[in-house]
């Protein structure tokens, strides 16, 4: 098993369950939405999108987004120093799933009302 692995479980043959792995917690999938409706985006511009998140959790969220493959971190060489983010072909390509996911919450919401 690969030490650098996200995590490690005895689910880890399970696709869903790694999946879920990669882009769960409270603040992940908020940042990949936020990211996905701004194309690219702005540190203090993506703290301001998310209510409640604390630097600390943003920057390690995005840390681990990172290096999952899921989101790209573009430094630029300028003064002052500007950073964007932007989602990799591997997180847009999660946008669909998380639509659907979306639309079976909103059915759901609405069963359950």
């Amino acid at each position: 098993m690969n030490d650098n692995a996200p995590y490690k479980s005895k689910y880890d043959s399970c696709p869903l369950t790694y999946a879920l792995n990669l882009i769960g917690g409270k603040w992940r999938l908020p940042i990949i939405w936020a990211i996905h409706k701004n194309k690219a985006i702005r540190y203090n511009q993506l703290k301001r999108e998310i209510q409640g998140i604390t630097d600390m959790m943003l920057t390690q969220s995005l840390k681990e987004l990172e290096s999952y493959g899921i989101v790209n971190r573009k430094q630029y060489i300028e003064i002052p120093p500007r950073v964007e983010y932007s989602l990799t072909d591997n997180g847009e390509n999660l946008i669909p799933a998380l639509k659907a996911l979306a639309s079976w919450g909103d059915k759901m919401k609405k069963c359950n009302e």
